[in-house]
């Protein structure tokens, strides 16, 4: 029952928000692989891209193994992509909170702002997965 739940939660969030919103990652990195020193940040981008494509029934939670390198990649990614796409994140909310049934994709939409704004050091794992090991 759950699972048709994401199903059906995910083609409407499909329809009005994560093809767009995918699209933006996929443009970030694209520019992260033109300049060569970025690609990491480019990989860590289409990760996001497929997370933001398909989000409900999975969740970002911080790899065990991420260290200083993570952080500073962060930093420069803060700088390089992180502000725009969380700025897409947040215009796309305001759009998707003026209707009554929008106000909960609005909601998950602000929820993805985070990892938007450092995702190096995140892994994104299934709903049932995140909280397994606890």
């Amino acid at each position: 029952m759950r699972e048709v739940f994401n199903l059906v939660l995910n083609i409407i969030w499909f329809l009005f928000c994560g093809l767009w919103l995918a699209i933006a990652y996929v443009v970030a990195a694209l520019i992260c692989f033109v300049l060569i020193i970025t690609i990491p940040f480019g990989i860590a981008s289409l990760r996001i891209a497929s997370f933001v494509i398909w989000p409900f029934g999975r969740t970002a939670v911080p790899r065990e193994d991420a260290g200083a390198a993570s952080c500073v990649g962060n930093v420069i990614w803060l700088v390089v992509a992180g502000i725009w796409l969380a700025l897409a994140h947040i215009a796309t909310s305001i759009a998707l909170a003026v209707t009554i049934i929008g106000i909960p994709f609005a909601w998950a939409n602000l929820k993805l702002i985070p990892i938007s704004l450092m995702p190096l050091g995140m892994k994104i794992v299934r709903t049932d997965e995140a909280f397994a090991g606890w």
